[in-house]
């Protein structure tokens, strides 16, 4: 099961990068993103990027740099993910980086299918973001 939510969280990076960082982080009282200063740079990244993903000249999340980074994001959430529920947090940290590219042509897919439907940006943008915050506290939260 771990690896499952391993691979989701990689989903929710591939969605918002710095939104399965936050959501162990928040969730965790132990392991590598416990303190207040990891919470709170996590979750401003992670607020800062749903802000920013709403602007017209954010940069296409499927560049090979963006990849690279949901990526790292991903696998870096599943580890942290992993050591705290006693988890090879190596094990976990590949599932999820496939997750991360799944989830970020996914999350492409679904813009470009809303704009050719007429939504507008920020609607689908938004129905997005709750997709990705939901999923994120399914799989981050203590179990």
């Amino acid at each position: 099961m771990l690896l499952v939510r391993s691979f989701l969280l990689g989903v929710v990076s591939g969605g918002r990068s710095m939104t399965g960082l936050a959501a162990v982080a928040l969730t965790s009282r132990s392991g590598p993103l416990v303190g207040p200063w990891t919470r709170a740079l996590t979750t401003a990244g992670a607020l800062g990027e749903l802000a920013g993903d709403k602007l017209p000249n954010a940069p296409s999340r499927l560049t090979p740099p963006a990849l690279t980074v949901r990526a790292a994001t991903g696998a870096a959430a599943a580890a942290a993910l992993a050591a705290r529920s006693h988890g090879n947090p190596v094990w976990h940290a590949l599932p999820a980086a496939a997750g991360a590219l799944a989830g970020s042509v996914a999350g492409a897919r679904w813009r470009a299918f809303a704009d050719r439907r007429g939504w507008p940006p920020l609607a689908a943008a938004l129905l997005e973001d709750a997709v990705v915050l939901g999923l994120a506290a399914a799989v981050a939260h203590r179990r």
